[in-house]
């Protein structure tokens, strides 16, 4: 038997790393961070357990990049889903939706990569972080932004709070209430994206800003 080329070698790899990911996404968001072991998620994904090490420094790395590969995937979805737009306004309104969405449905797994972000090893940058970056700031230039490397990082920053302000033990904010005042904040109708079902807060949505 030949040996296997470098690119099959670099397809085994890409592979092998993205179901370590996803064996996080599905273990965390279902266990916690605390009750998932690296073993486990090596278990999961039918890797060998020094894979991790290979790929990641360490647990908290590896959680972040796998949240962050998860940001990607939905907010990419939302954006070429059908009807497919080049509408900025559009754009931008699915990836609001599109990351408080993820809070919504995986309160759990977001909460636990929101306060990784807060703690010492604070924010890893990785290739699903800037596959992420890449994608949002897009989002910024085809909204019509006239300095996307300003207004990109202050997005983030947003939707960044929107999540820990849907997620707060205790004294959570209601979705729409963030969805109406970041959709006012840049001038979208509450009808773009997906609109939350009972109508925008107080029955009525303030005028977008000019």
């Amino acid at each position: 038997m030949s040996p296997r080329s470098a690119s099959v070698n670099e397809e085994l790899r890409r592979r092998s790393r993205e179901r370590l990911l996803h064996a996080t996404v599905e273990l965390v968001g279902k266990r916690g961070y605390e009750a998932t072991t690296l073993g486990d998620i090596a278990d999961r994904a039918g890797t060998a357990r020094g894979l991790i090490s290979y790929y990641f420094p360490g647990k908290r790395h590896l959680l972040q990049s796998a949240v962050h590969r998860l940001m990607h995937l939905t907010l990419e979805a939302a954006l070429e889903r059908e009807p497919r737009t080049e509408d900025g306004r559009e754009r931008l309104a699915r990836a609001v939706d599109a990351i408080l969405g993820l809070a919504r449905d995986r309160p759990r797994l977001m909460r636990t990569h929101m306060a990784g972000i807060l703690q010492a090893e604070g924010f890893v940058r990785c290739s699903e972080q800037q596959r992420l970056a890449e994608l949002l700031r897009e989002t910024v230039v085809r909204y019509g932004s006239p300095d996307p490397d300003t207004d990109y990082p202050l997005l983030r920053a947003l939707l960044m709070g929107a999540v820990v302000a849907v997620l707060l033990p205790g004294a959570p904010m209601p979705m729409a209430r963030l969805r109406a005042e970041l959709f006012q904040r840049y001038g979208l109708d509450w009808e773009l994206g997906v609109p939350p079902d009972g109508g925008p807060p107080g029955g009525t949505f303030p005028s977008p800003r000019q």
